[in-house]
């Protein structure tokens, strides 16, 4: 079983039954660790502990690999532009940190409802109803955002058939104004229906 889309895989794992706070704790704090790791051989061993984690979940690798397939070009680039200013070492220091990361954010969604996740998010942000912050709407925001996700592929994925479809060359410029124009639709209908239901704009 795969999901390409970081969406939630159902399991009964030590990792799917971990408490969602000590997830996006310890996700939050790799993130900040992060920023320590200034040698490949650091660098492995934060993927290695990744990978473990993986495994733990009993996630297959073809589903982990399809957590950075997406960020292969970006990778690719970052990569090319350190080994010429920094060096080979900081190269792979840069790029295995964020493909670190990313598995990382990737194993938590993996595992975590998208329901859990934003419940605790909400009742982490209630205290600062004093401040102004609306943890009810935030809480929406955070989960039409990760709706959206799959409702955007599915469109790009439309568009690109389209485009096999009436034989066209593989232009970028070709590709994104249709997609940009889909999404802003979707966006539309979607806002409408919340106004429709009672939500503000």
């Amino acid at each position: 079983m795969s999901s390409p889309l970081g969406l939630y895989l159902p399991g009964s794992s030590p990792v799917h039954r971990a408490p969602v706070g000590l997830k996006l704790g310890l996700m939050v704090l790799a993130g900040l660790g992060s920023v320590f790791l200034h040698r490949p051989w650091q660098v492995a061993a934060g993927l290695a502990l990744v990978a473990l984690c993986y495994a733990v979940a009993r996630v297959s690798w073809r589903t982990a690999l399809a957590q950075v397939r997406p960020l292969l070009w970006l990778l690719a680039a970052t990569a090319g532009f350190h080994v010429l200013v920094n060096g080979w070492q900081r190269a792979v220091t840069v790029v295995g940190v964020i493909a670190m990361l990313v598995l990382l954010a990737a194993l938590v969604t993996l595992t975590t409802r998208t329901t859990d996740m934003v419940d605790a998010i909400v009742r982490w942000l209630v205290p600062l109803h004093r401040v102004g912050v609306d943890a009810e709407r935030v809480g929406l925001m955070l989960t039409l955002g990760i709706r959206c996700v799959p409702v955007v592929v599915s469109l790009a994925e439309e568009v690109r058939d389209a485009q096999r479809a009436r034989g066209l060359t593989a232009s970028p410029r070709a590709f994104a104004v249709p997609l940009i124009v889909r999404s802003l639709r979707h966006a539309d209908a979607l806002a409408d229906a919340l106004v429709a239901r009672g939500v503000e704009d």
